[in-house]
């Protein structure tokens, strides 16, 4: 059942509690659950949301958790949505109040998932998600390591990224190739923590930073400032894996628009 999406179905009942306490360590008026599956988050959430959004894209699964759920819905404590997250306007879903999102998310969409909800701007107050080890590892990585990239910049403009534990491919039914974890996002002050007032400019500027990652950042932006503006700026051999975020949010300020 539901297969078609390539959908591996989270089945260790203590992991899933274990999301669902770090969704909502108090009630929770509501919750938006990405990628529901059968439901096995889902019955989590509801213990500790007044009421869950789930958006299910596969038709079948949709139709189960019609049937599994009926009570819950009839109550207006589940509102099951058929559609495409990454089609979905989810400002629309949290207002007035900030969303709490959780879920399962599909390994091979996860990047575009998250830019949706780093979207919501501070319509957002915390996400649990389970992903790929490996992304987790990249959207929590310090510089200087080889999981340091754009998608880490990406994550920590927004968020401050939390890897909660590591969960084996065995807790997963049918079992994937890989291994997953559980990451925490929590929004951040991007003004005040990082003295970037342009999210969009600065991201921008990041995106030209890692173009190249085995370049220097003189290689890699001197097309864009010039050589007079990239040797004033005493970058040098560096490379913007070496560079946290508010480092790259000095230099951007030093090279200008």
């Amino acid at each position: 059942m539901g297969r078609r999406f390539g959908q591996h179905f989270l089945a260790r009942k203590s992991i899933l509690d274990r999301i669902a306490a770090a969704a909502c360590p108090e009630q929770a008026p509501s919750v938006i659950e990405i990628g529901p599956g059968r439901g096995a988050l889902t019955e989590s959430l509801l213990e500790r949301a007044r009421k869950v959004i789930a958006i299910e894209i596969d038709p079948v699964l949709v139709h189960y958790l019609q049937q599994k759920f009926r009570e819950q819905i009839e109550a207006g404590r589940l509102e099951l949505l058929a559609a495409d997250v990454l089609k979905i306007d989810l400002a629309e879903l949290v207002a007035p109040s900030r969303a709490v999102l959780a879920g399962n998310l599909p390994y091979y969409i996860t990047s575009p998932i998250l830019e949706r909800v780093f979207a919501l701007g501070d319509k957002w107050e915390r996400a649990v998600f389970l992903v790929q080890a490996e992304v987790a590892a990249r959207l929590a990585a310090v510089p200087g390591t080889r999981d340091y990239g754009y998608l880490s910049v990406l994550t920590q403009v927004h968020a401050r990224p939390r890897i909660l534990c590591d969960v084996p491919r065995t807790a997963f039914r049918p079992p994937p190739k890989v291994d997953s974890a559980v990451v925490l996002l929590e929004p951040c002050d991007t003004r005040a923590d990082r003295g970037i007032a342009d999210r969009e400019a600065f991201l921008r500027f990041a995106s030209d930073c890692f173009r190249h990652k085995r370049k220097t950042l003189r290689n890699n932006l001197i097309a864009r400032y010039g050589r007079e503006k990239i040797d004033a700026a005493k970058v040098g051999k560096l490379r913007a894996e070496q560079l946290d975020v508010a480092e790259l949010a000095e230099l951007h300020r030093v090279l200008g628009e």
